[in-house]
């Protein structure tokens, strides 16, 4: 089976290295994000996913459910210390603590020479990309 199918099912694993732990998972309705919620939950841990979209989040948090695993979605955007305050805040509540924080939220702010780049997107890179996870790592 190659990784990409593996990652694209999930089935705890019968070792569980993780089992009883709580990961923290940012930009996680994706790519690199949803890949590792998966590789945490068949590790035996409990994760909590973190997107700007709710429902591809949701749906990913059932997948992991049905697999046995558990899982939290959480709607929340990084670069808003207020949201990222009610994430922790959500996560601690559900499951007592934290042990792992993934900061994978990130934006690229589309692909053209520096030039071409406005200061908005510029703004907008940072407040995800660096501002998320100082946030995210100062909240916990």
């Amino acid at each position: 089976m190659s990784t990409r199918s593996q990652l694209n099912t999930f089935e705890q694993g019968a070792n569980s290295r993780l089992a009883g732990r709580v990961a923290l998972i940012t930009g996680a309705s994706r790519g690199i994000g949803a890949a590792t919620v998966r590789l945490f939950a068949q590790e035996g841990a409990r994760v909590v996913l973190a997107a700007r979209s709710e429902e591809v989040i949701a749906h990913l948090a059932e997948e992991i459910r049905v697999g046995g695993g558990e899982a939290l979605p959480v709607e929340a955007d990084v670069s808003k210390s207020t949201s990222v305050e009610e994430l922790i805040k959500r996560a601690v509540e559900a499951y007592g603590r934290l042990d792992f924080a993934v900061n994978n939220a990130g934006v690229a702010g589309g692909n053209k020479p520096l030039m071409e780049v406005s200061e908005d997107v510029f703004d907008q890179v940072v407040a995800v990309n660096l501002k998320g996870v100082f946030l995210c790592l100062t909240a916990l």
